[in-house]
């Protein structure tokens, strides 16, 4: 599988969602704090993993 931008921000995007609805659905938090506190973490944190991992990968291949 070739991860194209579009792809990448596919499966992030699935990632958060899935997590998002699983801890909507087991009622383990109230709905408002996962949608305005834990979702935009996952995203934000998500980003910062999809970056340095960026960063990793073009280190690796260039030496």
């Amino acid at each position: 599988m070739e991860f194209t931008l579009g792809a990448t921000v596919g499966v992030l995007l699935a990632i958060v969602a899935v997590g998002t609805a699983a801890l909507i659905g087991m009622g383990f938090m109230a709905t408002s704090t996962v949608l305005m506190m834990v979702t935009p973490s996952m995203l934000a944190f998500g980003l910062v993993a999809l970056f340095v991992g960026v960063k990793h990968g073009e280190y690796r291949a260039t030496h």
